[in-house]
C-alpha cells in the first residue's frame, strides 16, 4: 500500500510538472506571438474621412475608389506608406471587413471544430512568431495603416493589426501545413518570333479558391508611392501584397506555389517579396537581387517579364536556395514545379513532377502555344481560358490538369512595354477581359467625376462557353456538390450526368453512397472514376483506398 501512494505522488508530480511545462509553452506561444505595431510619429491621417460622391464612388484627396460598370473595383492611392494604408481602408473600408468575414467563413466550414481552430491560433502564432521581423518598416506601416479600418468582431484572434499581418502569410502558412501547393496556377510568356507583332506578351491564371464570395470583389489597384515606381496590382480588401502585378517600367511580376515542406518558423511572405520587385525593380537583374535578399519559408516561383529586356525569366526560390530559369528561347512556361538546374532534381521537385498535375498541364501549354503559332493577345486569352486535356481530350469540367480549372480568383494579360494589361471579369476568366493603360490612368492626378477609366476599345469579349449548355451543367454540378457539402440529399445519378467526364463527379458519388452505407453502388462510382483523367497521385489513391474500404464494408454485411 506505501509503495502504491508513493507511486500515486510520483504520478501526481510527473502531471503537475507536464502542466506546467505546456502552460509555460502556452504563455510563451501567446507571448511570441503579440507583435506590436510599429511607431508612427505623424497620424494626423487617421481624422482625414472619405466623401462619398454616390454611386460606389469615394474620394480622399487625390485618392480615389469606385465600382466599375464592369463588376471590377478600382482604387488610387499615393503618398508615404502610412499615409497609404490608411487611405486604402478608409476608400475599401466595407471590402476590408467583408473580405475578411469571407476569409473566416471559409476557415470555419473548412475546420467547424472550434477547440481545433483555438489550437490552430496559436500553432500559426507559433509560425508567425517572427513575421514582423521578416516585412520591411515601410510594409508594416502600409499594414497598420489599412488594419485602422478593419473589423473589431475578430478581436479573439487577434488586434487589427495584428490579424491583417498574418494574412499577408495565409497562402504561406496554408501552402505550408498541408504540404500542397494551393495556388496551382499557370503562367507564360512569348516574345520576339513567338510573338505575332515580336513583343512581350504576358498571361496568367490565378487558380486560388477560398470559396466563391472571397474572389467576389476584386480590386485592381493603382499605386504611387512616395519611394519607387507606380504599379498595378490585382488584390482584395485589406491585402497589400502582389500576386499579378506591373509596374511603370514594364516590369511585371506574378508568382506560382512550388512543392513545400514543413516550415519551423516565419519568413518574408510570398505576396511581400513579389510587391517589392515590383515597386523597386526595373529590369530582371534587378528583380532577382531584391528576391536574393529575402528569405522566404515556402518554395515558390516567380516569373518576371521585363519590357526593358524583352523576355521573361522564372526566380525560383525555396527557404534556402534561389535560382533562375532562363529559357534561352522566345518563350517561357511556368505551372507549379521548377525547371532550373539548381532546382529541378530538388526531391520535393522530383515529388511534384510523379504526383502532382503540374507536369500534365504544363505539356498542355506547350501543345496549346504550337498549336496557335504566333501568340497575340487574343490567342493568349483563348489559352487561359482552354478547359481541356492533352490532344483536346474533354477531362472534365474543372480538372486541376487543365489550364482553366474554373476556380480562378482571376486572369490577366500584360504588354508591358504598351504598359496595358487585361484582367478578366467574373465568372473566373469566362468573363470579358478589361484593358488598363497605365500611362493614361497614372497621368489622371485624381478623379474629380466617376467614369469608367477602363479602355473599352480593347475590350475582350466574353467566353461563349458562358451561354452554352454545358456551363449550365457545370453550374448545376457545383450546386450539387455544395448541396452535399451542406448534408442535403443528391441523387449520384444527376450528379454524375452534370459532368461525366470529370473524375471527381465519380468521387463526390462515390463518397456520398460510402456515406449512406450503398457500399455496392460506391464501388461501381469509384472504379468508373479510375477510367478518367485523375488530376492527383494522391486522389488516385484515395479512390483505390475507398475501393477497398468498401468491399471490406460489403464482406461484413454479407
Amino acid at each position: 500500500m506505501h509503495r502504491l501512494k508513493k507511486a500515486g505522488k510520483w504520478l501526481l508530480y510527473i502531471a503537475i510538472s507536464i502542466i506546467a511545462i505546456l502552460l509555460l509553452l502556452f504563455a510563451y506561444v501567446v507571448y511570441v506571438s503579440d507583435i506590436d505595431p510599429p511607431a508612427i510619429a505623424d497620424k494626423s491621417g487617421l481624422q482625414r474621412e472619405r466623401e462619398d460622391h454616390g454611386n460606389n464612388f469615394y474620394t480622399l484627396g487625390n485618392n480615389w475608389f469606385r465600382k466599375s460598370n464592369s463588376g471590377l473595383y478600382e482604387m488610387y492611392v499615393e503618398g508615404k506608406p502610412f499615409e497609404r494604408g490608411v487611405v486604402n481602408g478608409k476608400l475599401s473600408k466595407e471590402l476590408v471587413v467583408l473580405q475578411e468575414d469571407y476569409f473566416n467563413a471559409q476557415i470555419n466550414k473548412m475546420i467547424p471544430s472550434k477547440s481545433y481552430l483555438h489550437f490552430l491560433k496559436y500553432v500559426i502564432g507559433w509560425f508567425n512568431r517572427n513575421l514582423d521581423k521578416n516585412i520591411t518598416e515601410e510594409y508594416k506601416e502600409e499594414i497598420y495603416g489599412v488594419s485602422e479600418s478593419a473589423s473589431d468582431q475578430y478581436d479573439y484572434i487577434g488586434t487589427n493589426y495584428q490579424r491583417i499581418l498574418n494574412y499577408h502569410a495565409a497562402h504561406d502558412i496554408g501552402h505550408a501545413l498541408q504540404n500542397m501547393a494551393l495556388v496551382g496556377c499557370t503562367s507564360f510568356g512569348t516574345w520576339n518570333a513567338a510573338s505575332a507583332d515580336s513583343q512581350l506578351i504576358i498571361g496568367r491564371n490565378f487558380d486560388f479558391y477560398v470559396g466563391d464570395d472571397f474572389a467576389k470583389n476584386k480590386i485592381i489597384a493603382f499605386e504611387n508611392p512616395a519611394e519607387g515606381y507606380k504599379f498595378m496590382s490585382v488584390t482584395w480588401g485589406g491585402f497589400i501584397g502582389v500576386v499579378s502585378g506591373m509596374n511603370e517600367k514594364g516590369l511585371t511580376v506574378t508568382i506560382n506555389a512550388a512543392k513545400s515542406g514543413i516550415p519551423s518558423g516565419s519568413a518574408t511572405p510570398v505576396s511581400l517579396v513579389a510587391r517589392e520587385i515590383l515597386q523597386y525593380a526595373s529590369d530582371i537583374k534587378e528583380a532577382v537581387t531584391i528576391a536574393g535578399k529575402r528569405k522566404m519559408f515556402v518554395s515558390e516561383s516567380f516569373l518576371v517579364g521585363s519590357a526593358a529586356d524583352n523576355k521573361a525569366v522564372i526566380i525560383e526560390k525555396t527557404p534556402d536556395t534561389l535560382d533562375v530559369y532562363d529559357p534561352q528561347s522566345d518563350r517561357i512556361l511556368c505551372s507549379n514545379h521548377f525547371q532550373s538546374k539548381g532546382l529541378i532534381a530538388s526531391e520535393p521537385n522530383i515529388e511534384q513532377l510523379d504526383k502532382s498535375a503540374s507536369p500534365y498541364r504544363y505539356k498542355r501549354l506547350e501543345e496549346l502555344l504550337h498549336e496557335k503559332g504566333a501568340n497575340t493577345v487574343l490567342k493568349t486569352a483563348a489559352i487561359l481560358r482552354d478547359r481541356n486535356g492533352l490532344h483536346n481530350e474533354d477531362i472534365g469540367m474543372g480538372n486541376e490538369k487543365a489550364m482553366n480549372q474554373l476556380i480562378a480568383h482571376h486572369a490577366i494579360i500584360f504588354e508591358p512595354k504598351k504598359l496595358l494589361v487585361w484582367v478578366s471579369t467574373s465568372p473566373w476568366q469566362l468573363g470579358e477581359f478589361k484593358a488598363y493603360n497605365l500611362h493614361k490612368i497614372f497621368a489622371l492626378h485624381g478623379l474629380k467625376e466617376n467614369q469608367e477609366i477602363c479602355d473599352s476599345v480593347l475590350t475582350i469579349p466574353a467566353d461563349s462557353f458562358l451561354y452554352s449548355p454545358q456551363y449550365r451543367q457545370f453550374e448545376n454540378f457545383r450546386r450539387y456538390k455544395h448541396m452535399i457539402s451542406e448534408g442535403l440529399e443528391v441523387n449520384t445519378d444527376s450528379v454524375i450526368a452534370s459532368n461525366p467526364e470529370f473524375y471527381h463527379a465519380y468521387v463526390i458519388a462515390g463518397d456520398y453512397s460510402f456515406k449512406h452505407k450503398d457500399f455496392a453502388k460506391a464501388i461501381e462510382y469509384y472504379k468508373q472514376a479510375l477510367t478518367k483523367e485523375i488530376a492527383t497521385k494522391n486522389e488516385e489513391e484515395y479512390i483505390q483506398q475507398q475501393i477497398t474500404a468498401s468491399q471490406k464494408q460489403t464482406k461484413s454485411h454479407d
